[in-house]
């Protein structure tokens, strides 16, 4: 039997399209809200058609030395430009997500996406947190 996680790619998100980019801050300071955002096609741009898109996101938190993430945000991507005609539809949505955390210790931020057509995608990038 083949394992869930054995199906989760990673790649730099600079030469692969379904790879989650992560900005946030190298360190922050313990207890002081800030930014995170996880998208899709910064370097280069993913088709989200009603045939290729990108459903869903989320993004987790590894502390530093736990054996378990915590989910921090989910966003599901429902718009696709769908149409019950050979004309695209009036929406589409691009796989982007904000949110605002603090945290008390250093860890992993996670990000993983799943394309209809390739699968789930993974990203992660250290963070530190100072006193």
């Amino acid at each position: 039997m083949s394992e869930f996680s054995s199906t989760i790619q990673q790649a730099d998100w600079k030469t692969e399209k379904h790879a989650p980019v992560i900005e946030a801050p190298d360190s922050v300071k313990a207890g002081e809200f800030f930014t995170v955002s996880a998208s899709l096609g910064k370097a280069i741009a993913h088709p989200n058609t009603p045939q290729h898109h990108i459903a869903w996101m989320s993004l987790y938190f590894l502390p530093e030395g736990a054996k378990l993430a915590i989910q921090l945000a989910h966003a599901e991507f429902s718009a696709h430009a769908d149409s019950t005609t050979e004309v695209p539809g009036p929406a589409l949505t691009n796989p982007n997500m904000i949110a605002n955390l603090k945290l008390s210790k250093p860890g992993t931020l996670q990000a993983v996406a799943y394309c209809n057509i390739h699968g789930v995608w993974q990203s992660s990038k250290a963070i530190q947190v100072q006193a």
